[in-house]
């Protein structure tokens, strides 16, 4: 079981948790994706505890227990400073080892930013089905005069059907339509990080094959543009949206673990 925590944000306050070690060989930051929050993870930090680590994750502002008006974002720098004050936090807590950083989808966005902008306080990067490059079954709602609600449909998300209908019944998921200053945020935000540095640090890139959510080509053209020297990836025959959740769980957690015993040793 986690502890709850909550730390100033830039636009309000922050609500966390901490998974706690006696002996951590490492601090791993989750950084969830859009509409969701850090509880989804739970399974994901029990893996990273059993391999050694103590993690810290923040809700994004206007997403799940944290303060501000839903899944409003008006400039995705914000949220990656907030990141940046739950990374300290987490120092704060477990001084003194190295820190990895693991985002999911419109996380993996935001994961990539802040590599790009506090990379030397980096071990390792994680990215799990990001959002990069371009989203364009998204950005395309900005040309619209009003942008329609779809709910998403929950079956590709991945071909566990359990996963559906946990999502579908959790009041701190966002069940609404996406906000038009969010998506201009986003869009700048991709633009952003494809005209800025690569990433000059150990980072592992994985995917579901079966992304209908986050496509993999839009994908891979982001990461082709940011990708450094030290870059591995594995994309998941048949798999789709959340490979965190996806029925061969076991195996992308295994290999995100075995990803940083390479990159911490």
């Amino acid at each position: 079981m986690a502890d709850q925590w909550s730390i100033a944000g830039t636009r309000g306050r922050i609500a966390g948790r901490t998974w706690t070690h006696d002996a951590p060989r490492y601090l791993a930051v989750l950084v969830h994706g859009y509409g969701e929050h850090i509880g989804r993870y739970e399974h994901v930090s029990a893996a990273l505890g059993r391999h050694g680590a103590a993690i810290v994750a923040g809700d994004h502002m206007g997403h799940g227990a944290s303060e501000g008006d839903r899944v409003f974002v008006e400039d995705f720098e914000d949220v990656v400073t907030d990141v940046h004050s739950v990374v300290e936090h987490g120092r704060r807590l477990f001084p003194d080892i190295p820190t990895v950083l693991i985002g999911h989808s419109m996380g993996g966005m935001i994961a990539a930013r802040y590599a790009q902008r506090h990379g030397e306080g980096l071990a390792a990067l994680v990215l799990s089905g990001p959002v990069l490059g371009s989203w364009r079954q998204t950005t395309s709602l900005l040309d619209l005069a009003e942008i329609p609600f779809t709910p998403i449909d929950v079956s590709t998300l991945s071909r566990d059907p359990e996963v559906g209908r946990v999502y579908e019944a959790d009041p701190l998921v966002w069940h609404g339509p996406f906000k038009r200053t969010l998506i201009a945020a986003l869009d700048t935000c991709l633009t952003t990080i494809n005209h800025g540095p690569r990433l000059a640090l150990p980072t592992l890139w994985v995917h579901g094959e079966d992304d209908q959510l986050v496509p993999l080509p839009e994908s891979r053209g982001g990461v082709d543009r940011i990708k450094g020297d030290d870059f591995a990836e594995r994309i998941y025959s048949g798999a789709r949206h959340e490979v965190f959740n996806e029925t061969n769980k076991d195996e992308v957690l295994a290999d995100v673990t075995g990803f940083l015993d390479r990159a911490l040793s």
